[in-house]
């Protein structure tokens, strides 16, 4: 068509048309003055969401943003559970880097979705290396285990299924424990109860307290169990006392949820550390398993975990895990598919397998190494009080018995930031940063009651 034909004739009377409804329309000067004045004008700079207060920092995460602020050399970060090497790094593990350059060099892996539940062998690989590869449950497909965000999304997921499917939505959590925990069941439509764990007095397990909360508890209640390394306390029950324990759920109940975090990380030892979640599954009860690979295999930010669900039939686990799948799907539709690539890479070669649980070790021993090295450095000071916990306590965290005025000395005097109940991450120290805490609590303990 040219330029010039109807096409522009259509153009000159759409043009008329336009300047027709502009000048009919036009408003006066007051007018104009009006819709803008109006609350509703899109010139406002009010917000929407102008009454929205500002939140407080996590108490955890919000220690590195202080932490990060301060530009003293002298400082040191002891809030956050991740691990660093002797000389303050973060770690990639190299057996992590070998099953990532594996995948790199695989052409036949693509970027589609996962299913719902997410990687099968992934969840077949993770169930064993909890419950055991000669697993009763497994054998007998009573076990049903999906992919999850990490942690902390292995128990939204198996929370909320909870809250749907089971008859009690009471759940028991120790006193302390993880920040996240109460918001986590709150949120998913729990109702969280404590019962009494750590004992101040001694620095310990106040397990007579314990025994006394779970047996009041209402029958069915759920129970959050910290499968090894505590945290925030660092303090796990005997195996004599696991095993009291589990036959006071049994005989009540009682529904066990456990938070298996630092699988290996605690004792150096994958099975040593699963042997508590053992104990209840080799009774032929049911219960929940929350497992992240963040510290263990050190995949902090590829968000990897499983929810094992343990159940007294097959039939039972499949009919859970199609509600389970009802879950996740609005929640976030399926996982992502790298991390947990990488986890089966691991899990399903011998070499790759004995390469991790020798890195495993050397970090669980640079831990308890670096709690040895405190101990001795507060003696050597002559610290007032008896600090033998900081060597019978394990895993990651120490809870040193600081008090929140203490700790905040330590900030403002020595740049240490830790979480205000005391407690700090043992991997976070090194053989040149030890002398420095020691010095501070130290002080600490002497000018700040």
């Amino acid at each position: 068509m040219s330029s010039g034909g109807h096409g522009s004739a259509t153009d000159r009377r759409l043009n008329a048309l336009f300047r027709h409804l502009s000048s009919s329309a036009r408003m006066d000067p007051q007018q104009l003055n009006s819709i803008a004045a109006s609350p509703t004008s899109a010139n406002q700079n009010d917000s929407v969401f102008s009454h929205v207060v500002r939140a407080p920092e996590d108490p955890i995460l919000g220690v590195t943003v202080a932490y990060n602020k301060d530009p003293s050399p002298l400082k040191l970060n002891l809030g956050v559970g991740a691990y660093r090497t002797e000389e303050g790094k973060p770690l990639v593990l190299n057996v992590v880097r070998k099953a990532e350059q594996q995948l790199v060099n695989d052409r036949s892996r693509v970027k589609e979705y996962l299913p719902i539940v997410g990687l099968a062998e992934f969840n077949k690989l993770s169930a064993k290396l909890i419950l055991g590869a000669d697993s009763p449950a497994i054998r007998e497909n009573r076990v049903t285990t999906v992919q999850c965000l990490s942690g902390t999304g292995s128990l939204r997921v198996g929370a909320e299924f909870l809250a749907r499917h089971y008859h009690q939505r009471t759940i028991y959590i120790p006193q302390p424990t993880w920040g996240n925990h109460p918001k986590v069941f709150t949120l998913a439509g729990l109702s969280v109860k404590s019962y009494r764990y750590y004992d101040p007095a001694t620095r310990g397990l106040n397990f007579q307290g314990l025994l006394e909360d779970l047996g009041s508890a209402p029958a069915g209640a759920i129970v959050l169990l910290h499968a090894c390394a505590h945290n925030p306390t660092g303090v796990d029950p005997t195996l004599q006392q696991w095993e009291r324990i589990r036959q006071l759920m049994r005989s009540k109940g009682l529904l066990p949820f456990f938070d298996s975090a630092y699988q290996g990380f605690a004792s150096g030892s994958l099975d040593s550390d699963a042997q508590s979640v053992r104990m209840f599954v080799a009774d032929g009860g049911e219960c929940f398993i929350a497992q992240s690979y963040a510290k263990n295999l050190g995949l902090y930010g590829e968000r990897v975990g499983a929810l094992s669900i343990v159940c007294k039939t097959a039939d039972v686990a499949g009919r859970v895990e199609s509600q389970v799948k009802l879950v996740i799907r609005p929640m976030y539709s399926n996982p992502p598919i790298h991390g947990a690539s990488i986890v089966a890479a691991i899990l399903r070669d011998r070499d790759l397998f004995n390469e991790w649980t020798f890195e495993l070790k050397a970090m669980a021993d640079r831990i308890i190494s670096m709690r040895q090295k405190l101990f001795d450095a507060l003696r050597a000071r002559g610290t007032p009080g008896d600090w033998s916990h900081i060597i019978k306590q394990i895993g990651m965290f120490t809870f040193t018995g600081l008090n929140p005025q203490q700790v905040a000395f330590m900030t403002k005097d020595y740049h240490i930031y830790m979480t205000s109940d005391g407690r700090i991450s043992m991997a976070g120290l090194s053989s040149k940063t030890v002398p420095h805490l020691a010095d501070a609590i130290h002080a600490a303990v002497t000018l700040v009651s």
